[in-house]
């Protein structure tokens, strides 16, 4: 292995842009991927200069996928590690409301792309007897779901599964698949969340507050360090003190 290129999808979120600050470090490489809008990665490839590649993908769309995985081919900087990050509209409805093309999206978006990405990229990760995927998945998946986020919660317990069936499949590879399920963190992700909501959650904790953005990234580290080499599979959950 030459080099060490790590891949953010959805690196324009709060968790990605902090994600990149603290382990910029620990990389030759790292290729930010955003949907449509780079303006905080653009202050970031400030600092970070040829290191930090921005990469634009809508995952909406299944060929922009595909074309966003050749173009990462084309330039010939092939992930050794990868944070997967995106997620549909996080917004509360009643099952009654929904339609399928609401799950189909969230599906799209969270589950068809790292599908994708993980196809091209996985068997060279094999070959190279190396790699780590950390998923960005939900506390929904650890306890009983909050009402009224029925799509959201289907598309991460999908993408659990596909961390539990990959995890398995490519552990005599060297490759070490974990997932991470925090409870509500407050980022820009929260924007169509009624504030009351939040506060209420916010209440409910022994803490009394959201977790922060900087509570989870050192589990990312973690899970993209040597010292999680015999970790793979796993779902685990950052509750900022709540017992799931």
């Amino acid at each position: 292995m030459n080099e060490k290129i790590l891949l953010v999808t959805g690196a324009s979120s709060d968790i990605g842009i902090k994600l990149i600050e603290e382990i910029s470090e620990s990389y030759d490489c790292i290729i930010a991927h955003y949907g449509n809008d780079n303006s905080n990665l653009l202050k970031l490839k400030e600092k970070l200069k040829t290191k930090l590649i921005l990469l634009e993908g809508n995952f909406k769309e299944e060929d922009k996928t595909y074309e966003f995985v050749e173009n990462i081919k084309d330039i010939g900087k092939i992930p050794t590690d990868i944070v997967h990050l995106p997620a549909g509209k996080f917004e509360n409805i009643k099952f009654s409301k929904l339609t399928w093309d609401k799950f189909q999206n969230d599906i799209n978006i969270a589950l068809r792309s790292l599908v994708i990405i993980l196809n091209s990229f996985l068997p060279i990760m094999a070959k190279n007897k190396y790699g780590k995927v950390v998923v960005m998945l939900t506390s929904c998946t650890t306890n009983i779901p909050p009402k009224y986020l029925a799509s959201y919660v289907t598309s991460k317990y999908a993408l659990l599964g596909l961390v539990k069936a990959l995890s398995t499949e490519y552990a005599d590879k060297g490759i070490r698949i974990n997932g991470i399920s925090p409870s509500m963190i407050e980022t820009k992700f929260l924007e169509n969340v009624p504030e009351l909501l939040v506060k209420q959650n916010a209440m409910n904790s022994p803490t009394g507050e959201n977790l922060k953005v900087e509570d989870v990234i050192p589990m990312f580290e973690f899970l993209l360090s040597d010292n999680a080499n015999s970790i793979t599979g796993q779902n685990i959950a950052i509750t900022n003190g709540n017992i799931m």
